[in-house]
């Protein structure tokens, strides 16, 4: 699968990216290789926990439900 990330120059030096494909995937480095590398790592968490969440949803005799938490 093919990304597109946006890499920020971060004020206290760095990188921040962002996976706008994604929402809440983001990672952040030193340079610009390492902020790289991180990203491909980031999307790769993420989609394993999509996959983990599929699972759930699909395993026999499993109940989701949704629960409202006030703080």
């Amino acid at each position: 699968m093919v990304f597109n990330i946006v890499l920020e120059k971060a004020e206290e030096g760095g990188y921040n990216v962002t996976v706008p494909a994604l929402d809440g995937c983001f990672t952040q480095g030193d340079t610009e290789e390492e902020v790289v590398e991180n990203a491909i790592e980031a999307i790769q968490c993420y989609m394993e926990g999509l996959e983990k969440i599929n699972e759930m949803y699909t395993k026999p005799g499993t109940k989701i439900k949704e629960v409202i938490v006030t703080i």
